[in-house]
C-alpha cells in the first residue's frame, strides 16, 4: 500500500508541476488558431528555421514542462520536428537538481548542461536540414491546431464566442489526466523492483551499456532521469552511458507527443527512433573518445 501511495503522490506532484506549462501552451495555440492568417503562418515557418537554437536553450531549464510544451506545439504545427527534438535532447528534467543536491563540482555541472544543450541544438538543426521522412509540408498552425481540437473533443467550434480560455483549459485537463494515469503505472513499476533490476544490468562498463542506458531513458518518467544520474554519480554508469540515457529521456514529452499527435502514429514512432538514435550516437562517441564530464 505504501508503494501505491508513494506512486500516487509522485504522480500528483509531477502532474501539478506541468499544469501551468500545458495551459499556457494551449492558450497560445488557441490564440493562433483564432487569429492566425496566412501571412502570420508563413512568418512562423521562417522563424522556425532557428527554432532548434531556442529549443536547445530552453530545454536545459530543469522542468519537463518545456518538453511537454514542445510536443504540443509540434503537434499543432507551430514548431519544427528539429526544434522539438532539440528541446527533448537538452531537457535536464531531474538531473540538474540531483547534481546540485549531491554537491557535484560546479565545473562538472556546467560541462554536462553545456554538452546536452550543444548536442540538442546541433542535432535539431541537422534533423531539420535532413528532414525527408517526416511530413514535408506540415499544415499551418490554424489547420493543425484545428485537427488537435477535433481529436481532443474540446468543443472549440461549438460556440464562436466562447473565447480561448475554456478550450485551452479543456486541452490541459485532458492531457494532464492522461499523464497522471501513465505516471502512476510507471512509478509502480520502478518502485516495485524495476529500479534494482535496471541498476544490476548497468554494472557493465562497455558500449552495450550505452544502448541499455538509452532504453532506460525512453521511460517517460522523471524516475528514469533520477536513476541514470544516480548511477553516474555512484560510478556505475560512465559519462557516455549517462549522457545517452539523459539525452533520450525527455520527461513526459514523448507521452504528450503520442497523445496529441495520435493521428500520426507512424510519425511518432519515427521521431522516437530518431531521438533514440541521437542518444546512442552521442553516447557511443563520448565513450569512444574517453570523455569525462566530471
Amino acid at each position: 500500500m505504501t508503494i501505491f501511495t508513494d506512486a500516487l503522490a509522485d504522480a500528483v506532484i509531477d502532474t501539478l508541476k506541468l499544469l501551468p506549462f500545458l495551459f499556457l501552451t494551449y492558450l497560445l495555440m488557441e490564440y493562433l488558431e483564432d487569429r492566425t492568417e496566412e501571412k502570420t503562418a508563413e512568418s512562423l515557418k521562417k522563424v522556425g528555421r532557428m527554432g532548434p537554437l531556442f529549443g536547445g536553450a530552453v530545454g536545459v531549464i530543469p522542468q519537463c514542462g518545456f518538453s511537454a510544451a514542445a510536443a504540443s506545439l509540434f503537434s499543432g504545427g507551430v514548431i519544427t520536428v528539429g526544434t522539438m527534438l532539440a528541446a527533448f535532447l537538452s531537457t535536464s528534467d531531474e538531473m540538474l537538481p540531483i547534481l546540485i543536491s549531491e554537491r557535484t563540482d560546479a565545473g562538472g555541472i556546467v560541462r554536462i548542461v553545456a554538452v546536452k544543450m550543444a548536442i540538442g541544438i546541433v542535432s535539431g538543426f541537422v534533423i531539420d536540414f535532413l528532414n525527408r521522412t517526416f511530413r514535408k509540408n506540415r499544415p499551418s498552425p490554424r489547420h493543425a491546431i484545428h485537427e488537435l481540437c477535433e481529436q481532443e473533443h474540446c468543443g472549440c467550434d461549438e460556440d464562436g464566442h466562447s473565447g480561448i480560455l475554456l478550450p485551452a483549459l479543456k486541452h490541459t485537463l485532458h492531457i494532464a489526466l492522461f499523464i497522471f494515469l501513465i505516471s502512476i503505472v510507471l512509478d509502480l513499476v520502478l518502485k516495485a523492483g524495476g529500479e534494482d533490476a535496471l541498476t544490476s544490468v548497468m554494472n557493465s562498463r562497455n558500449i552495450a551499456g550505452v544502448l541499455i542506458a538509452a532504453l532506460i531513458g525512453l521511460i517517460p518518467n522523471c524516475g528514469a532521469s533520477v536513476l541514470l544520474t544516480e548511477l553516474f554519480l555512484r560510478g556505475i554508469a560512465g559519462s557516455g552511458q549517462m549522457m545517452a540515457g539523459l539525452l533520450v529521456n525527455a520527461g513526459v514529452g514523448l507521452l504528450v507527443l503520442f497523445r496529441t499527435n495520435s493521428r500520426h502514429l507512424k510519425e511518432n514512432m519515427k521521431i522516437t527512433a530518431v531521438l533514440f538514435a541521437c542518444g546512442v550516437f552521442w553516447g557511443i562517441l563520448i565513450e569512444a573518445l574517453g570523455i569525462s564530464l566530471l
